[in-house]
């Protein structure tokens, strides 16, 4: 069970949140990573919070001429290219 107390500070079994980040964080190295690992399982895969709206959107831009489409390949160099790698 998740609760929160008047300060907004979280708790978990009995367990604040800020308690847990400490456990977790003093564990050895393999067992945190173990730890993300589990955790991140639990989440959904990133950008697979795009609308269908959103989807049209952009086929409607690629359609029209408003945008056009680049490769994956000029995709990554572009990303690169502005993180300065």
């Amino acid at each position: 069970m998740v609760a929160a107390d008047s300060s907004g500070s979280l708790y978990l079994g009995g367990m604040k949140l800020a308690e847990i980040e400490q456990e977790a964080l003093a564990l050895p190295e393999r067992e945190r990573a173990s730890l993300a690992v589990k955790l991140l399982d639990t989440l959904p895969p990133p950008g697979t919070d795009v609308s269908d709206d959103e989807v049209e959107s952009r086929e409607r831009e690629l359609e029209s001429g408003q945008v056009t489409a680049i490769s994956h390949e000029e995709f990554v160099r572009r990303v690169q290219q502005e993180r300065g790698r």
